[in-house]
């Protein structure tokens, strides 16, 4: 399967990759909706960050649903919303939801990403928890629909770069088992 603008994609990765930025650049790319996962997170959540204490799964888990939820709507019409989807069990738990979400794992190097972090205003997550983030995050596997894109060029080109990728790749979309899902280049 090729991507098409009626596929859900999920623009993934750990906070400040510009996974917003960039979520909203390939959603007017593709002509289809935006959504930014921070706005589906329960205020306790946002707290929580706010305050320098990471979340749990726990914490996490009715925020993928409704993410999830999101997507399911959106299942052959199409959409882009960014999450961080930093667990592969996260990633599965969204494609349970809507098997035809397709990944844009945004990744780059610390020291990039707590520059951009820092330089960003009005967020309410921390520099602090970037290294929280990083220990979490399980990259995006083989056998997971999707692709890996630097985010060292700046967002027009990432943008650029994750649609060349998404449209060159073969993305097939299964059942969210870990044994069934996959993913091409």
């Amino acid at each position: 399967m090729k991507l098409t603008n009626r596929n859900v994609v999920v623009v993934m990765g750990v906070a400040g990759t510009g996974k917003t930025t960039v979520g909203r650049l390939l959603a007017d790319a593709l002509e289809v909706p935006y959504a930014e996962a921070d706005a589906f997170h329960p205020p306790a959540n946002v707290a929580k960050m706010s305050a320098g204490t990471p979340l749990d799964d726990t914490d996490r888990a009715p925020w993928l649903d409704a993410i999830g939820a999101w997507a399911h709507s959106r299942e052959g019409q199409g959409g882009v919303v960014s999450c961080s989807a930093l667990k592969r069990s996260y990633r599965d738990r969204l494609r349970a939801a809507a098997p035809g979400i397709v990944f844009v794992h945004l990744t780059g190097d610390r020291e990039l990403i707590a520059r951009r972090m820092a330089e960003r205003a009005g967020h309410f997550m921390p520099v602090a928890l970037l290294d929280s983030q990083f220990a979490t995050l399980e990259p995006l596997q083989p056998d997971e629909p999707g692709v890996t894109v630097s985010v060292a060029p700046g967002p027009q080109a990432v943008t650029g770069n994750a649609l060349a990728a998404l449209r060159t790749a073969t993305l097939q979309n299964r059942p969210a088992a870990p044994a069934q899902a996959a993913r091409g280049h």
